[in-house]
């Protein structure tokens, strides 16, 4: 039974290229972290007013970035530890992502990720149940990992 299930879903290997269809951003790279829970993006330009939340996806140095803004008043505030432990309050909202053949509504937590090599981070709460990570497959960013 679990072999049967494991087919039913769609293999993306360590590093893929993602679409942001609300956005109509493509071919972001983004970094498959089974050690992350949640999924980050990275944004700017995030601020409240009058209960909903803007912002826009990745930054302006970034060479997938549209500068189109984007607002929501179904968002939460949650806190996000890292690797080191150490914690951080961040805005978590709703976006829909292309990854691999799927579309999936998923939330992404909204950081600064302009010093990171990828600029999307994709943690096991949008993965569960939808993808097999197999780390042998994928689109690595060459400098990053490719030089082992």
């Amino acid at each position: 039974m679990a072999a049967e299930n494991r087919r039913l879903k769609a293999i993306v290997g360590r590093a893929e290229r993602v679409d942001f269809p609300d956005g109509d951003i493509k071919g972001v790279p983004a970094k498959i972290d089974t050690g992350a829970f949640r999924s980050a993006l990275w944004a700017s330009s995030i601020r409240e007013e009058n209960g909903v939340l803007k912002f826009t996806m990745l930054g302006p140095e970034s060479p997938y970035y549209s500068g189109k803004e984007c607002e929501t008043s179904a968002y939460e505030r949650v806190e996000v530890e890292n690797s080191f432990g150490d914690k951080e309050e961040r805005y978590s909202v709703h976006i829909r992502i292309r990854l691999g053949t799927k579309i999936v509504p998923t939330n992404f937590t909204l950081t600064d990720r302009s010093q990171k090599v990828y600029p999307v981070l994709i943690g096991r709460k949008l993965l569960r149940g939808r993808y097999v990570v197999d780390v042998s497959e994928g689109q690595p960013i060459d400098d990053e990992e490719t030089n082992e």
